[in-house]
């Protein structure tokens, strides 16, 4: 019998070796590097501390994620449109689908004209990737660049709704805006002063004699509630429709006001075209409910009745609002 060698042996053991390493890699996949960077989010000095989720932190990569997403029509169903597909930039981020606009959402806990969704913006555009756009996850998978920019932002491999939820999150919350003649005019050094006719709406606006300040007061131009505000004697369901609760009927959410003049057509449901048309109907054009709001206090008169002086200055003030740096913002265009 043929003697088998140490030498020999040893080359068998690495022949089996090198075999097995074939048959099962123990390296990754892929080459990506998972080395997030911080992203500074600017938030104005003046507006309220803007609370950030410890599990979701800015990071460029994931800001850089949730752009492509936003913009992308390949996370609906069927690739038909994107969220920028009813949020156009030049609109502030709304359309004439009466859809609310997309800024300052960061300060928000309740979310759709109705409130559907309740919590953060995490909950908010993980029901959008999910529930409304229904998106395709294989298809983000099988994407030639998607998967290593999840990976890049979160650190893993598989893609979810909640990872996109996650990206498209840290996007919105750069979409502040907060440099309109308002805030100009705010700041002391800028030299920026209201007009004449714009400063009559400011008192009409932050008085009882227009009585907006009620719901849209404060620096985000509106308190983020649900009221009823009077817009029909039969009021529909509103905020009734998910809370169960019948003295919710009629309740919309506050839309803000800042961009106002960009964001037509009006109420939740676009029933008024232009500024003009909604100053008429708070000033005559009111209707009593069961659930109207008590904020609306002239509701037993019908509205504020202004003079046509007085409607053009609220509309002058209300104008002050446009920050047509937000509408033009590089950062926040399509990438593609």
């Amino acid at each position: 019998m043929k003697k088998i060698t140490i030498p020999v042996l040893l080359g068998i053991f690495l022949l089996a070796v090198a075999g097995c390493e074939k048959d099962e890699p123990t390296t990754p996949g892929h080459n990506w590097t998972y080395n997030p960077t911080p992203y500074e989010l600017k938030v104005p000095a003046f507006f309220p501390i803007l609370d950030l989720p410890a599990d979701n932190p800015q990071t460029v990569e994931g800001v850089k994620l949730g752009r492509m997403l936003y913009y992308d029509p390949a996370l609906h169903a069927d690739s038909t449109h994107a969220c920028a597909s009813c949020h156009v930039q030049a609109n502030s981020f709304s359309s004439d689908a009466a859809v609310l606009p997309h800024l300052n959402l960061g300060w928000s806990s309740a979310f759709l004209w109705n409130g559907k969704v309740q919590g953060t913006l995490e909950d908010i555009m993980l029901f959008e990737a999910k529930d409304f756009f229904k998106t395709d996850l294989d298809r983000l998978r099988r994407h030639p660049e998607y998967p290593r920019l999840f990976y890049e932002a979160f650190g893993q491999d598989t893609i979810t709704y909640e990872l996109a939820a996650k990206a498209l999150s840290q996007f919105q919350r750069t979409m502040v805006s907060s440099n309109s003649k308002y805030d100009r005019v705010l700041d002391q050094s800028s030299g920026v002063f209201l007009t004449d006719e714009e400063l009559n709406g400011y008192d009409i606006f932050f008085t009882e004699k227009g009585d907006c300040f009620h719901c849209h007061g404060g620096i985000l131009f509106t308190d983020n509630q649900f009221h009823n505000n009077a817009l029909d004697a039969s009021p529909e369901a509103g905020l009734s429709e998910i809370t169960g609760q019948p003295l919710d009927a009629g309740k919309f959410k506050t839309p803000t006001l800042r961009n106002i003049a960009l964001t037509g057509p009006y109420m939740h449901d676009g029933r008024y075209a232009t500024l003009e048309d909604v100053i008429d109907f708070y000033s005559e054009g009111l209707q009593s409910s069961e659930t109207v709001d008590p904020l609306m206090k002239s509701v037993h008169l019908g509205g504020k009745h202004l003079t046509a002086q007085e409607k053009s200055d609220l509309i002058a003030f209300l104008k002050t609002l446009t920050d047509t740096t937000y509408t033009a913002n590089p950062a926040l265009a399509s990438p593609f």
